[in-house]
Parts: structure tokens; C-alpha cells; sequence
């Protein structure tokens, strides 16, 4: 049997995912009694697309973000909504990626169903899979790259504002 020795990279790295561990099961995103700040949600993501998308879109919309408990049986926890007049998006941290809920309502549906065609195929078959009610889609969207999907989120948001 092979062991690993208790220096060099193999000492480094078990080091290094022994302390993503620990700061993961610190991070309580459940824990109703503990407000975490965004920093510490973005630890909990370890993912640099979630701060800048979250950058991205205080600078774009001139907004903070704002911590919010879900007591939502859907979707207990910590999210990070962004408002500006109405809510734009609301962002479910995830380990290594991030969820975006964007809901399309009425005044939405037009502009976004003609944007469609010029988008991935992915958002095209989530919007059409996602079932309407009460004239909304609410979307729910997973991020992990600033790939063409992350461009489409942020059409999105951009209409979503503009509505």
C-alpha cells in the first residue's frame, strides 16, 4: 500500500481541501440566527464568477445586495436578493456555483420570448420547461462560468429592469 508522504504537494493539498471542509461545515447557510455577510457566502461558493456577478450587477443597477432569510420550504436559507424598485434576481449560494431565480412576468414575457432565439439552448429549454402560473416563470438558473448563459442572465435582469 501506498502512502502519502507528510510533505511536499500531496501534504499541501490535503491541507489545503481539509480547510475547504472546515470553513464549508463552518458556513451554516441554514442557521436563521446568523446573518453571514457576503464575503462569507462567497467563501461558502468558492467561486470568483459569484462576486463578480454580484459586482456586476451593484455597478450596473447602482444597488446593494441585501441578505435575506428564506423561510420558503422550497428553498430554506441564506440568499442575496438585488432591488432596484422591484426585485431583479435573487441568488441561491451553492457549493462551487450559484443558483439565480429571475422571475418573468407579464410585462417581461414579450421581450424575453423574442430574445429567445438568440440565446443558449439551455435558458431556451428552461424557460419553455418551466410552467407558468399566475403569469410568471420563475426561472432558476445555475451559474458556475461566465459563459454565453451567464450573458443571457444578465439580458434578463436587463429587461426584467426595464419592464
Amino acid at each position: 500500500m501506498c502512502e502519502k508522504p507528510e510533505s511536499g504537494i500531496y501534504f499541501f493539498l490535503s491541507r489545503i481541501e481539509g480547510l475547504q471542509e472546515r470553513i464549508t461545515n463552518m458556513i451554516d447557510l441554514k442557521d436563521k440566527n446568523n446573518c453571514p455577510a457576503i464575503e462569507t457566502i462567497s467563501e461558502y461558493v468558492r467561486n470568483p464568477v459569484f462576486m463578480q456577478f454580484c459586482s456586476e450587477i451593484r455597478n450596473t443597477y447602482q444597488c446593494n445586495e441585501k441578505i435575506e432569510y428564506s423561510s420558503c420550504s422550497w428553498e430554506k436559507g441564506w440568499n442575496v436578493k438585488f432591488k432596484a424598485g422591484k426585485t431583479l434576481c435573487t441568488v441561491y449560494p451553492r457549493e462551487c456555483y450559484f443558483t439565480v431565480m429571475i422571475v418573468i412576468g407579464t410585462k417581461e414575457k414579450a421581450p424575453v420570448e423574442a430574445i429567445l432565439p438568440e440565446c443558449t439552448m439551455e435558458l431556451s429549454d428552461l424557460y419553455h420547461q418551466t410552467k407558468e402560473g399566475n403569469g410568471q416563470r420563475w426561472l432558476m438558473i445555475d451559474l458556475e462560468d461566465k459563459d454565453n448563459l451567464y450573458q443571457d442572465v444578465l439580458r434578463l435582469i436587463q429587461i426584467r429592469r426595464n419592464s
